[in-house]
């Protein structure tokens, strides 16, 4: 090579290149997530230094503190305006901090608290060798049945690693309804998903079930995560870009700078069509819609009840919180194309869960087959395509995630010898056994009926309200008759638990710890106050409903 050349390499590497920017982060609007990520990697290190004897208050109290904190931190973002007049886009693009995600991370972190509440409960089951015993298996890496298995119950192992993995779910529920950009949107919804395919597979009692469960929601979840991906390479290749804003100038037609290499193929509705419904598939997946409901039922009935508690109440809340940011920021230009198809899905969801859920004989299927019927009630407020659409959503799911948790708890406590008593004849006469706990069911059966002077009377008459005024009124008759048919199995088990008599063999009622009496006494406390005082719950979500763009 001759010294020319080499000096030419050498000039060339000297030539002022442009800086790279370091990336503008806003911690302090960030700060919810961070919160809980950080706390989550503290579990992590609290499971690999501590020992075992302390791990479990120390986790406790870690998950509880890192929530509240967050919770608070959602406040005061909302105190400073980050809600209304400061909303915007943080992380360089990738994060919105408005109303719709502030309101979503907050009721997520509130519904995470009686998450941790139920997940730490301890006096329900008899204790084993000396030892309080948990919801979650003993050693979840050891075959059931097996000695191993037997030994670490003997020697009063618990599976504390639940509480990371909560966090992290959490964590990533956060992120998921505010993500900005598609890529953002993916790795928080892989983020999410996977603590929670592991929570599902670590009940104590009916530990194949719970494996079952978890290896169905893990092959599903994987096939809807891989449509969700492909989704986003071909809206990728439409718009030449992740960023919502970026894909909602392309449809509007409204960019101009194109990139040369990108031109051959932005603006091809093939591309745009094909790549919306399969990122809408991914979500309506998670929302639990017919026809993508199939795992719910049979993952419900399988995993720890606290686990399937929280994932009922928290998972609806994130993906609707993305579903809605992704129809009205990204795909406002699409409205005719996708609200057609948002009717059938939110028709067959509303029928099909309200008509499957008359035959189940297990308390935990129905409330699943309730779920998907309440999946379709929510998507009525979004096909509104209006501000009070967005904010009768917001409001559904505040007063959906309390009445959740609070009914899968009281299912943690009818129990007999082989654990919780799940099957609805053993629930037969437990009025008149523990009034004080079907009176409770009851009144969450209600509220899931949408019995007026419930949260769910409310819930449901503002989505079918913003429904109707949005032009959807075929929508709301459905939306009607599906309640109607939906209130037959509620009233159903009422009048099972109140007007049928005790067997001799059925099942007692737990005496609970605080913990899960303060998880039920809030849901109960959520679903009265917003049912019989809605009105300042409602202003807040209408004061939530507006995306930032």
């Amino acid at each position: 090579m001759s010294t020319a050349a080499v000096h030419s390499l050498w000039t060339t590497a000297t030539d002022p290149i442009s800086k790279i920017d370091a990336p503008k982060i806003e911690y302090g609007q960030l700060s919810p997530t961070l919160i809980v990520i950080g706390a989550a990697i503290v579990g992590v290190l609290i499971e690999a230094f501590l020992p075992r004897k302390s791990r479990y208050y120390a986790q406790v109290f870690v998950s509880v503190v890192a929530l509240a904190a967050a919770f608070a931190a959602v406040v005061a973002l909302a105190a400073g305006g980050y809600g209304t007049t400061k909303a915007h886009i943080a992380a360089m693009g990738a994060i919105a901090v408005d109303g719709p995600s502030l309101f979503l991370q907050g009721t997520i972190l509130l519904a995470g608290i009686l998450g941790v509440f139920t997940f730490a409960e301890r006096r329900l089951d008899p204790e084993a060798h000396g030892n309080r015993v948990d919801s979650f298996a003993a050693q979840a890496a050891s075959v059931p049945g097996s000695d191993s298995e037997k030994a670490a119950v003997k020697a009063g192992f618990t599976t504390t690693e639940v509480f990371p993995l909560l966090l992290f779910a959490i964590g990533g529920m956060l992120v998921f309804p505010s993500a900005n950009d598609l890529l953002t949107l993916f790795i928080a919804l892989e983020v999410f998903s996977l603590p929670l395919y592991l929570l599902c597979a670590v009940a104590r009692r009916k530990r194949l079930m719970s494996q079952e469960a978890a290896v169905k929601y893990f092959l599903l979840g994987a096939f809807a995560s891989a449509f969700t991906l492909f989704g986003i390479a071909l809206l990728y290749g439409y718009a030449g870009s992740v960023s919502y804003a970026t894909i909602a100038q392309v449809v509007d037609g409204t960019i101009t700078n194109v990139d040369p290499p990108l031109a051959g193929t932005m603006g091809n509705d093939a591309l745009l069509l094909i790549g919306a419904a399969m990122v809408v598939m991914g979500l309506l997946f998670k929302v639990g819609a017919v026809p993508f409901h199939m795992w719910t039922p049979d993952v419900y009935q399988g995993a720890p009840t606290p686990v399937t508690g929280f994932m009922a109440a928290a998972t609806k809340v994130a993906a609707f919180g993305a579903l809605l940011r992704l129809l009205y920021v990204v795909l406002p230009g699409l409205r005719w194309d996708w609200r057609p198809v948002m009717w059938a899905v939110a028709i067959v969801t509303m029928l099909g869960g309200a008509i499957v859920a008359i035959t189940q004989t297990d308390i935990k299927r129905l409330l699943a087959y309730s779920s998907i019927a309440h999946a379709g009630f929510i998507l009525a407020g979004v096909i509104a395509t209006s501000p009070d659409g967005v904010s009768s959503v917001l409001f559904y799911l505040g007063a959906y995630s309390f009445v959740t948790i609070g009914a899968f708890a009281v299912v943690t406590l009818v129990r007999d010898a082989g654990g919780e008593a799940t099957h609805l004849s053993k629930w037969a006469g437990l009025g008149r056994r523990s009034p004080l706990v079907a009176a409770v069911f009851a009144v969450f059966l209600l509220a899931f009926a949408g019995i007026p002077l419930t949260s769910g009377f409310a819930g449901k008459f503002a989505v079918f309200k913003a429904a109707a005024e949005g032009g959807a009124g075929p929508l709301v008759v459905v939306g009607v008759i599906s309640s109607a048919i939906a209130a037959f199995f509620y009233i159903r088990v009422i009048v099972l638990m109140f007007f049928s008599e005790p067997r001799p063999e059925g099942p007692t009622v737990a005496v609970p710890s605080p913990l899960t009496m303060t998880a039920i006494g809030v849901g109960v406390a959520v679903t009265l106050v917003l049912g019989v005082a809605p009105q300042y719950f409602l202003d807040l979500a209408g004061q939530a409903g507006v995306f930032v763009r």
